[in-house]
């Protein structure tokens, strides 16, 4: 985000957060400020009422935008506090509710008429009921917890932020662990749609304040970090263009009134010709810069909400023209599964047309270089380690 407001406008952002990260670190664009314990509700609001009356005079919007699950959450909870200094363009605390947790997303899902993958939902007392759970879908099967922001605070061994389970003892044991090590909400047990990650498809929106869908970008993501506690990160998404379901997605988000960004992850199942829903994100995601590289600015959208107050005329649905890489070349030439897909990204490669979010000319000085260089090499042992064909 700080990029593509630097890009735009020329604004240098001011970030804060519960750590600093090495992507930000040593940037001329993004100033960031750590606070300890800010990812908990009590030290984040009393951070946030500091700055509101460090800000609590000045004339200018000021835009608070979320960058991570916990913060969205954070946000929707004090938002109306928040907003008193601060320009929030988020999702009230009712559908944070709804949909952040997979199972009220799920069941929202249902009433949308969006299709999504068969699913079981496990509770811990059934899973502390029944030492085997019966599944009503064979193996593979993905396994991924309900509450993302409980699922960061819980550690064990072979913790992963999404796993792939081939048999039945390996699915009571791994459920038993997770249990065991503290977590108490639902865990999502899925059908596995068959295919690598190139049957994968991202789709980014902004919604303005009036509940009316601005913009909406479809990636096509090629391959995922394999790391365990990054297992669903893309790190390369080729422009894709799909109409119709844009068209669904625009119509469910419109019904809810939404506001702000989505993120919604989802993957061609090709025995039924359906794209299935794996979640939202009440934000931009991680690699959400694939869409200001394509050439429709994130940042663009919500200045023209909410400072510009430029009136809603229709909704762009952008086809990008870049390949965004998160990751070196090289482990794109390896990794990616050969096919059509593989081709058309090795072009986009060849011809010099990609880009990524960290390597940007306007904020490399010789120290971030090495930096964000060292960042990417580091790939090379993840993918060694962890990578395994889907």
């Amino acid at each position: 985000m700080a990029r593509s407001f630097y890009e735009e406008y020329g604004i240098i952002s001011e970030a804060h957060g519960a750590g600093e990260l090495s992507a930000t670190k040593y940037s001329k664009i993004v100033h960031v400020h750590a606070h300890d314990g800010f990812n908990e509700s009590e030290s984040f609001i009393k951070v946030m009422r500091d700055l509101m009356t460090k800000y609590e005079n000045d004339s200018r919007k000021l835009l608070l935008i979320p960058c991570g699950d916990g913060y969205t959450e954070l946000i929707a909870q004090y938002k109306e506090e928040l907003s008193k200094v601060f320009v929030c363009p988020t999702v009230d605390l009712q559908t944070q509710a709804l949909l952040s947790n997979k199972v009220s997303f799920y069941e929202t899902c249902e009433r949308y008429d969006l299709p999504y993958p068969k699913t079981l939902i496990v509770t811990k007392q059934l899973a502390e009921e029944n030492k085997t759970l019966s599944l009503p879908f064979d193996f593979p099967v993905a396994l991924k917890p309900a509450n993302s922001v409980e699922w960061l605070d819980i550690d064990f061994v072979g913790r992963k932020k999404a796993f792939i389970i081939d048999t039945q003892q390996e699915f009571d044991e791994t459920i038993g662990k997770i249990y065991q090590a503290g977590y108490t909400s639902e865990m999502i047990a899925q059908d596995f749609i068959p295919g690598d990650d190139s049957r994968m498809r991202v789709l980014n929106a902004y919604v303005d304040q009036h509940h009316q869908v601005r913009m909406m970008c479809m990636g096509h993501p090629l391959l995922e970090d394999p790391t365990p506690e990054a297992i669903g990160n893309y790190v390369a998404i080729m422009p894709d263009y799909n109409e119709e379901v844009c068209l669904k997605i625009k119509r469910f988000l419109e019904s809810i009134r939404y506001t702000g960004y989505a993120n919604f992850d989802m993957k061609y199942d090709v025995r039924d010709g359906e794209y299935k829903l794996f979640e939202i994100n009440l934000r931009q995601g991680r690699s959400s810069f694939y869409v200001t590289l394509g050439g429709y600015n994130l940042a663009k959208y919500i200045v023209e909400d909410y400072v510009l107050e430029k009136p809603f005329t229709d909704t762009v649905i952008g086809m990008g023209n870049k390949l965004w890489i998160g990751v070196p070349k090289k482990i794109l030439r390896e990794y990616i599964t050969e096919g059509p897909d593989k081709k058309a990204a090795m072009k986009y490669l060849n011809e010099g047309n990609y880009g990524s979010t960290v390597f940007y000319k306007q904020d490399m000085s010789f120290k971030r270089y090495l930096l964000v260089k060292r960042m990417f090499q580091q790939y090379n042992s993840r993918f060694k380690k962890y990578f395994r064909k889907k």
